[in-house]
């Protein structure tokens, strides 16, 4: 076998490789690995879609809806489409300590499962906030600045642990 043969049988194996690889990414099951990112108004109109896939769920967390329950580590509120009372919102359950930055008003996105009963499960929770930092001033306490970063904006009035 000549060099240039070889070459030649080499790329053409090479080629069919790579053209196997794709076809199965292609053809094969990757839709039931995708994370979905519905706001709530999309999930209230999917359900039929949302029970039982990971869905990523983004908006605002509803003013007066946060409830803490530090004894159980839960954490229940409503994530709505915006700010106003009677935007769509869904209920949502997690079971981590939120952020620091957790608060009314701000934006979240929680990763988790939709279920039956009309409860969003998180196992993941994040929230929207500005680039910029500002370390506490002497003798000021975390609560003070984190209501400066509010600024205006109602904090909850559930504290979270570890939170003076």
């Amino acid at each position: 076998m000549t060099p240039v043969n070889r070459n030649r049988l080499v790329a053409l194996g090479a080629l069919l490789v790579a053209g196997a690889g794709l076809a199965f990414v292609a053809f094969g099951n990757i839709g039931d690995n995708l994370v979905y990112y519905w706001s709530p108004s999309e999930l209230l109109s999917n359900k039929d879609k949302a029970y039982s896939a990971t869905i990523r769920l983004g908006g605002v967390v509803q003013p007066g809806s946060i409830q803490w329950n530090e004894a159980h580590t839960t954490l229940e509120f409503r994530v709505a489409d915006d700010a106003k009372p009677e935007a769509q919102s869904v209920h949502v359950r997690s079971l981590e300590t939120p952020p620091q930055m957790f608060r009314e008003k701000i934006g979240v996105v929680v990763e988790g499962t939709y279920d039956q009963g009309g409860v969003f499960t998180s196992n993941r929770l994040m929230v929207n906030h500005s680039n910029e930092y500002r370390a506490p001033k002497e003798g000021e306490s975390p609560r003070q600045w984190q209501e400066t970063l509010a600024e205006g904006a109602t904090t909850a009035t559930v504290t979270p642990p570890g939170v003076p």
